[in-house]
């Protein structure tokens, strides 16, 4: 393993700030994989330290095939992260928004810059991303419709649902986008958590990344052969709102069958503690994301089901 600074510069407040990545094998720029880009996705960083324990045995073990080389940046945003922060700390702007960068603009343009710099030329990038929305979703990988995503190779990571999604504004200047109009197969990997440390779902995540490394023929790793995915659309998933603010009582967790007009959660009086509202499943289906707030507010998405099509 080998340890080199992709990007450094010097802060107001905490002196110099470097982005390290780490590199296993040498040769062909195999496989790129990217960890947290926020403050709060301590789940990512936990899969990436995880995956760099694994990586280092299987090269002590001389399993990485000769002449392919793996890149790990486990982290771009640590300061934030360190700060109890998500986004940049001087100015809130996001990392994965400001791609593919400036290499004279403010700070998360010119990390933006220097990481897309260093990774383009890789064949395979994994980034493991967190929902855009706040709570629990199934593990899955997402690719973006830039008609050059490859479903058939976002099936050998194993992981339950393969997610495709329309490119929306903010998608392009993403690194998962900006990855593939360069020719990098990129794919997004979810775990279940953003904020908190889930074991079960974090080691899937290792797992599935070094079942698509040895299906690539990048390592030699024997492992369980996973999930027959399944694929799915992201506009296809079914909301369900709350319609009343308040405190939020799951009764349905991800992963749960669940019949139209099925009671998913409640929202709660905070003053009285009386039921105001409850969620109902607007459709048959399977439970894909949840909510994880203590409160929620009117309208906002409480869950997202995999719509059951009848036969």
């Amino acid at each position: 393993m080998n340890k080199e600074v992709i990007f450094s510069m010097n802060t107001a407040l905490r002196g110099e700030y470097n982005i390290h990545g780490y590199s296993y094998g040498s040769g062909d720029r195999a496989a790129c994989i990217v960890g947290a880009m926020r403050g709060n996705e301590y789940q990512q960083l936990y899969i990436c330290s995880l995956l760099a324990q694994k990586l280092a045995d299987i090269e002590a073990q001389g399993d990485i095939v000769s002449g392919k080389e793996i890149f790990v940046v486990p982290t771009l945003n640590y300061s934030s992260m360190n700060s109890g922060k998500t986004k940049w700390i001087s100015d809130d702007s996001d990392i994965n928004r400001s791609f593919p960068g400036n290499p004279k603009g403010p700070a998360t343009s010119r990390i933006a810059a220097a990481l897309l710099e260093r990774v383009k030329d890789y064949s395979y990038g994994i980034q493991f991303a967190s929902f855009y929305l706040k709570g629990e979703s199934i593990p899955h990988i997402r690719m973006m419709e830039t008609g050059k995503e490859s479903t058939s190779l976002a099936n050998l990571f194993g992981m339950p649902y393969v997610l495709t999604g329309m490119n929306r504004a903010f998608d392009q200047v993403t690194l998962n986008y900006n990855w593939q109009k360069l020719g990098t197969e990129a794919f997004s990997v979810y775990s279940r958590t953003t904020d908190k440390i889930d074991e079960l779902s974090a080691n899937l995540a290792v797992s599935s990344v070094l079942r698509f490394l040895t299906r690539m023929g990048i390592i030699r790793y024997d492992c369980h052969g996973g999930y027959i995915s399944s694929i799915l659309k992201e506009q296809e998933l079914v909301s369900a709102k709350a319609t009343e603010a308040g405190f939020f009582r799951r009764i349905v967790d991800i992963n749960a069958e669940v019949k139209r007009g099925q009671v998913l959660g409640q929202i709660i009086n905070p003053m009285d503690g009386k039921v105001k509202a409850d969620i109902i499943a607007p459709t048959d289906g399977i439970t894909f994301y949840v909510q994880d707030a203590p409160m929620v507010f009117q309208n906002v998405v409480a869950y997202k089901i995999i719509r059951r099509i009848h036969k």
